[in-house]
């Protein structure tokens, strides 16, 4: 018997997993409504979706732990540091900040990502019009990426790819044969290019991830390189290239937000923070319960998962006001597109550069009378992992 104060976890169980991928907010308000944490039945998974809930859990990595030997994570990329907690993780995470600290994007990625936006822009701005998803933001996020991680051989097609494929197969939770064998063949296609290029980083040290964890004072063993360069590649494409959409809409959307900043480029970081809160890109990631555990007034039990929903809190209107809005000027307060805690993205320095200082500024700077050619032709999809997927544009040539 449950106490009073208690309850078991409630389930949503009327929602399709493909209203979940077209538009998954309606139902995160309903959870945060019900409990602290509620089963959605179509995606076979617990959620916790309250931003307080999410950083209780957060700071309670005894209890809500990372480390777990049944992730499909493990079985394609490996045993990554996102699967790990404690010394393990600082360990490996210690190899690979020096490549991702704000000094090295300034002064190593910085220019570098430049030239690539030049040659990005280069092939489609005389056009007058384009797709943004396929003309800007994969291609930007996809070289970006090989160049940082230190891939010397390896076009941004490819490196889409790879994101795509291992992404899908860390989700492949139907265990869908093709699925598999196509995170399988990313797998195996990332793990070459390590082959190929660590020869180089070992003779010539530089600001690549890959040279950062083999010249740490604590370096990475093989496998730790190939399954962090793995999660790498599954996580670090899909980020940038997603919040270079999401911020580009939400202006177009909001003229009179996009001309505030237009006028005042130090608005440019703000826009860029409001616009991963507004649309997260990567949406939700696992903990495992370790103890059984009273939380919120829910019971759950070792060895439970929860998907800590942070595209979920983002829209807590507990926490920020009118949560569905996209508003460049909203109160300021932190948000959890990019984590917390002790696995708070290693990127993130890096993207808020690329994204809100780079790449839509300079955009909006070459692209005269940019706008959307036909608002009802943008799509944006996915919920653990949410985007534009499409973002049609004109401008004046």
């Amino acid at each position: 018997m449950l106490a009073s104060n208690q309850t078991s976890v409630p389930v949503i169980s009327d929602v399709s997993f493909a209203e979940l991928l077209t538009d998954p907010y309606p139902t995160y308000k309903r959870a945060r409504e019900m409990a602290a944490i509620v089963r959605i039945e179509a995606a076979n998974i617990m959620v916790a979706t309250r931003y307080d809930d999410i950083m209780a859990m957060e700071r309670d990595l005894e209890t809500f732990s990372s480390v777990n030997p049944q992730s499909l994570v493990n079985k394609v990329m490996g045993r990554t540091m996102m699967r790990k907690d404690g010394e393990a993780h600082a360990r490996e995470r210690k190899a690979i900040e020096p490549a991702l600290r704000p000094g090295a994007v300034k002064s190593c990625w910085a220019p570098r990502l430049e030239v690539i936006f030049d040659e990005v822009m280069a092939a489609f701005e005389k056009d007058g019009a384009a797709d943004l998803f396929h003309a800007l933001a994969a291609p930007m996020a996809g070289r970006a990426l090989a160049e940082v991680l230190g891939f010397r051989d390896v076009d941004w097609p490819t490196m889409a790819l790879w994101s795509q494929s291992l992404i899908d197969g860390a989700g492949n939770y139907s265990a869908d044969p093709e699925i598999s064998r196509k995170a399988e063949e990313a797998a195996r296609g990332v793990e070459a290019a390590i082959d190929r290029a660590l020869p180089h980083h070992r003779d010539n040290p530089n600001s690549s991830v890959l040279s950062s964890m083999i010249h740490a004072e604590d370096p990475h063993t093989l496998e730790q390189i190939y399954a962090n360069i793995k999660v790498a590649v599954g996580g670090g494409l899909n980020e940038p290239r997603d919040s270079i959409l999401t911020l580009v809409l939400g202006l177009l959307e909001n003229p009179d937000q996009l001309e505030r900043v237009k006028a005042d480029p130090d608005l440019w970081p703000t826009a860029f923070e409001e616009s991963v809160r507004w649309i997260s890109p990567i949406g939700m990631y696992p903990r495992r319960v370790t103890r059984d555990i009273v939380f919120s007034g829910v019971r759950l039990r070792e060895g439970d998962q929860i998907g800590l929903c942070v595209g979920a809190a983002n829209r807590d209107a507990g926490r920020f006001a009118e949560p569905d809005r996209f508003d460049v000027f909203r109160e300021k307060k932190s948000h959890l597109a990019f984590g917390a805690g002790p696995h708070f993205c290693a990127g993130t320095w890096l993207a808020r550069h690329m994204v809100g200082r780079l790449v839509v500024p300079r955009l909006f700077a070459r692209l005269r009378n940019l706008r959307l050619t036909d608002p009802g032709a943008v799509r944006i999809q996915g919920w653990v992992f949410r985007g534009p997927t499409t973002l049609p544009v004109t401008w004046n040539r």
